[in-house]
């Protein structure tokens, strides 16, 4: 019994995040998600370890302190004749000139309470990540099963919203500001909602490929349910009605058959080319004028570029430190075209590796390439080894999703996806112990001589 509990924590703690961390502007639930977060965290840390971390482990925690470390720098205050010289900060010292103030100490980060909220909101998927490999509190297959269960109840709270109409007066929209007239779930943005939507796809193999063990009337009777509920998901990515959603979710369905034994040899030599061409061709859908008229984005793809020019432009100002983690709203100010602005605030740079060049500067865009090899070298290693489960698998794939929807969007800023992500990292990790453990296991072979 106690170990059932244990092994809910993860689950468990998954479904309120996807339920009550689709927005930063659920205050209070997101506080609700953090303080949550850290019991888990303290737990994690005062719990006897029952096996040593592994290597990659080990990497992943080392890379994690160094970006605290970064952080935490970036709010030590420095005195006026050094923060005053470095990038992006003439115009700051200008302006405290003209107003006849004597220059203050300051910290690298122009706005230390947004790094330190920033900080904050990533305690879910710190949470997560130690519920799954510090404190093994989960079981693959309740993971995927809280995924979907929270997927399926986003699509239905979708369909009540797109009922209501486009006006923004349904009550079924959690957040003040929300695409309203599309089907966001638990999130505010369609985008992060298309984004659970393609997540799942991997997750619904990878139970279907766990069933293999069972009966066979057991077995066919879960794969139509299976079946079942990857056509409810293609129903809410129509009406997520997200680019995105409809880019990935090609590769992503294409990549979920490979965790099928007989599909894998069967397509295995051309599975690439034509994942490729069909994403190609559905980008092309979905940003070409066909897209525009079929599918509803808060953001074009023309402002989205500006962004991301406007935001290279700041980043390269404020080199080598950046203007300080969750600074990018204010600073982004200073640097847009007021002939390119609205009515409409710019919250984030709309792909999150700029952004995080632009806020932690050198060491940002160093510890982003220290991260991606630490992924692309686990995911590797989660598909050599025969001992990875197919939950692992899975996650490589929804976790490679998650990265490549961040070149156009801001998942991880929300707990939800966070958590998400963090749990696909936990499950790599894991997978990765067994592979380490076979090899110990592996009988050595010695040469005699005589």
């Amino acid at each position: 019994m106690a170990d059932r509990m244990r092994h809910g924590v993860a689950p468990l703690y998954l479904l309120m995040c996807l339920t009550l961390g689709g927005s930063a502007q659920g205050i209070w639930t997101n506080v609700l998600l953090q303080l949550t977060g850290v019991a888990i965290i303290a737990w994690s840390a005062l719990a006897p370890p029952s096996e040593p971390l592994t290597g990659k482990a080990r990497a992943l925690a080392w890379l994690a302190l160094a970006a605290l470390i970064v952080v935490v720098l970036q709010l030590i205050p420095l005195p006026a004749a050094i923060w005053s010289g470095l990038g992006g900060r003439a115009g700051l010292a200008a302006d405290f000139r003209i107003l006849g103030q004597p220059l203050p100490a300051m910290s690298l980060s122009l706005t230390p309470h947004d790094t330190i909220a920033t900080v904050l909101r990533a305690i879910p998927a710190v949470a997560m990540y130690c519920a799954v490999v510090r404190l093994r509190a989960y079981r693959g297959t309740w993971l995927a099963l809280a995924l979907i269960l929270a997927t399926l109840a986003a699509i239905l709270l979708g369909v009540l919203q797109v009922a209501g109409g486009e006006d923004g007066t349904s009550s079924w929209y959690f957040y003040p500001q929300s695409s309203f007239g599309l089907a966001v779930g638990f999130f505010a943005n369609a985008n992060h909602m298309g984004q659970l939507l393609v997540v799942s796809l991997p997750f619904i193999a990878a139970l279907f490929v766990a069933a293999r063990g069972r009966k066979t009337q057991q077995r066919a009777g879960i794969a139509a349910v299976l079946v079942g509920v990857a056509l409810v998901v293609a129903v809410g990515i129509a009406l997520n009605r997200s680019a995105a959603a409809l880019i990935l979710a090609v590769p992503a369905a294409g990549a979920s058959l490979m965790l099928l034994p007989r599909a894998r040899n069967m397509v295995r030599g051309w599975a690439v080319p034509v994942l490729a061409l069909l994403a190609v061709a559905a980008g092309a859908v979905a940003l070409g004028p066909v897209g525009d008229r079929m599918l509803g984005s808060s953001v074009s793809v023309s402002a989205r570029a500006e962004m991301a020019r406007t935001t290279i432009a700041a980043a390269r100002e404020f080199l080598p430190f950046g203007s300080g983690l969750g600074t990018f709203r204010p600073v982004y100010r200073y640097y847009e075209d007021p002939d390119t602005t609205d009515r409409v605030a710019t919250n984030h740079a709309h792909n999150d590796y700029l952004e995080l060049a632009l806020e932690l500067g050198l060491p940002g865009i160093l510890l982003i390439v220290a991260f991606l090899g630490w992924w692309a070298l686990t995911a590797g290693g989660v598909w050599r080894s025969a001992a990875s489960s197919p939950f692992a698998r899975a996650a490589a794939i929804a976790s490679a999703a998650i990265l490549l929807h961040s070149l156009v969007d801001y998942p991880l800023r929300t707990a939800a996806l966070g958590a998400v992500f963090a749990m696909c990292l936990g499950l790599m990790t894991v997978a990765l112990r067994k592979r380490e453990d076979a090899t110990a296991l592996r009988p050595t072979r010695h040469m005699g001589i005589g």
